[in-house]
Parts: C-alpha cells; sequence; structure tokens
C-alpha cells in the first residue's frame, strides 16, 4: 500500500512537471514582453516628440528662409518687423550652461572624489542625501535665488553688472547640476574593482595618488557620462533664466550682459496669446528643434568619449 502510493505521488508530479514548465515559460515571455513595450514606449515617445517638431516647424521655415534662421542675429519674432536669426538665442544657451559647467564639473567631480575615497560611511551617508535633496528644490526657487541673492552679491564685486545677466543664472545653475556630477560620478568610482586600489597601495602610492590616478581613469566613462547629463540639463534649464537672465534676446558671449536663452522664449511665447498656427507660436517649434539637436550632439559626443575612454580602459 505505501509502495503504491509512493508511485501514485511520483507519478501525478510527473505529470505536473510539464505544466509547470509551461506556466515558468509563460510568465517568462509575460515579463520579455512587458519589458519590451516598455523599451519601445520610450522610443516612441522620442519619436512622436521630434515628428511634432518636424511637422511645426515645417511650417515655420516656409516663411522663413534656413539661412536667415542660422546666421542672422536678430530674434525679434513678436515684433512689428520680426526678424528669425536664432544665433542670439543659441548664444544665450550655450554661455549660461558654460558657466554653469565651470562650476559644476570641478565641484561634482571633488566632491565624488572625496565620497567615495576619502569619506568615512557615516559623512557619506548624510552628505550624499543632502546633495540629492538639492535636486529636489524647484527651479522657480533657484530662479529667485539667483536674481536676489547671487546677482546682488557679485554686484559688490561688480558695481557695474547689470541687475539681469548670464553670471548669476550659470553659477545657480552650476549648483543645481552638481548633485548630478558628484551622485553619478561617486557611484562610477565605488565601482572600480578594489583590487585596482589595492595593487596600487602596494606599489607604494597614496591615497590621493591612487584615487586621481587609478580609479578616476578607470572611471571616467562613467564620469563622462555624467558630464553629458549635466550639460544637457544646464541647456534645458528654463525657470532660473527666465527670472533672472532677462528675456531680451542679445547676441553676446559676455556673461555680465542680460539675453535670453532658448528655454526662455518658449515659456515667454508660450504664456503669450499668439494664436496657434501663427508665425510667432511656430517659431517655438523651430526654437525647440535646434535645441532638441543641440541635445542630442552633446550626447552623441558623450557617448564617443564613453566609448573610447572604456576601450582604452
Amino acid at each position: 500500500m505505501a509502495m503504491g502510493a509512493v508511485q501514485g505521488v511520483v507519478a501525478v508530479g510527473a505529470s505536473l512537471r510539464p505544466v509547470r514548465g509551461r506556466w515558468s515559460k509563460l510568465r517568462e515571455r509575460m515579463v520579455e514582453v512587458c519589458l519590451f513595450a516598455a523599451a519601445l514606449s520610450a522610443v516612441l515617445i522620442t519619436a512622436a516628440i521630434v515628428a511634432i517638431l518636424l511637422y511645426e516647424s515645417s511650417s515655420f521655415f516656409a516663411h522663413v528662409s534656413l539661412r536667415e534662421f542660422f546666421t542672422g542675429t536678430q530674434w525679434t519674432p513678436l515684433f512689428e518687423n520680426p526678424q528669425y536669426g536664432i544665433l542670439p538665442l543659441v548664444a544665450g544657451t550655450l554661455t549660461t550652461s558654460l558657466v554653469a559647467l565651470l562650476v559644476a564639473v570641478p565641484m561634482g567631480t571633488v566632491l565624488a572624489i572625496y565620497l567615495s575615497e576619502f569619506a568615512r560611511p557615516l559623512v557619506r551617508e548624510v552628505v550624499k542625501p543632502i546633495l540629492e535633496l538639492i535636486s529636489g528644490v524647484p527651479t522657480v526657487v533657484f530662479g529667485y535665488f539667483a536674481l536676489l541673492f547671487i546677482t546682488p552679491m557679485l554686484q559688490n564685486v561688480m558695481p557695474n553688472l547689470p541687475g539681469f545677466n548670464m553670471l548669476g543664472p550659470g553659477i545657480v545653475i552650476g549648483i543645481m547640476i552638481v548633485p548630478y556630477i558628484s551622485s553619478l560620478s561617486e557611484d562610477a568610482m565605488r565601482a572600480v574593482p578594489m583590487h585596482l586600489r589595492e595593487a596600487s597601495y602596494a606599489m607604494g602610492a597614496s591615497r590621493f595618488q591612487t584615487a586621481t590616478r587609478v580609479v578616476t581613469p578607470a572611471a571616467l566613462s562613467g564620469i563622462v557620462a555624467s558630464y553629458i547629463l549635466g550639460i544637457s540639463r544646464a541647456v534645458g534649464e528654463t525657470m532660473v533664466v527666465a527670472i533672472a537672465a532677462g528675456q531680451q534676446p542679445n547676441f553676446t558671449f559676455d556673461p555680465t550682459q542680460a539675453a535670453a536663452t532658448i528655454t526662455a522664449f518658449i515659456v515667454q511665447v508660450a504664456m503669450g496669446d499668439l494664436p496657434h498656427g501663427s508665425i510667432g507660436y511656430q517659431s517655438i517649434f523651430a526654437a525647440g528643434l535646434v535645441l532638441f539637436a543641440m541635445t542630442m550632439v552633446f550626447n552623441l559626443i558623450g557617448h564617443w568619449v564613453r566609448k573610447r575612454y572604456r576601450e582604452a580602459y
């Protein structure tokens, strides 16, 4: 009797095994489909954004020549005699982004090296969340911080600095993107295998030499990725420059002057009463297309740099 019962249980288990195998394969297939749908949705959303920009911009370029758009130094699409040269907005965007990077790259990199190689675990657990909280502050707060605190402080050093300028907002944008650079760079450094550090110490190198000559080069692909993310964040910043840099397009690379950026112009027009389909309204899509192209170029450069250094190390 006992032997028969055991044989029956074994037979039932053997009969259920194919069912369990099919159910396991079905679940794996469902997970694969969900992951593929999530990845495909991101691609489709990006493609839809590009398609809208191209469609709306085509109507704009039907009235404005590409030569005037890319070489003109006057951007006054809302004036009685409109001019459609995008260079003033591009200059303002690049200038504020460059100032931001001059602040964020060294500060973020130094913080990443300190947190990864020198800070005690307790210090790291306290400092890193505080840094990441900065990215949660509303950008409009940073805009008024630049206008009401940073700019007056700079005017104490440079009395001729106007109230609206690109230097103050650029510094504040740099402070904003420090958490992106420091956090991602620190993660990349901590991912470097420990045996590289131990080999460096065995050769007689100090902690500082190991951090700068071994860990940093080994994590350079991740560090560059953080820089590219910071650039994209700086180029796409809106409220800080709209509040503190001024909204008058000015073709200049002097950070002490007031100027408008691409995002500030888009906000200015989007908040107005221009009718849909007008040339002034369509100009924001042409400006957005230029901003998208700038961001894509920066990302392609970052991908090339990451690939090069990944192969080197």
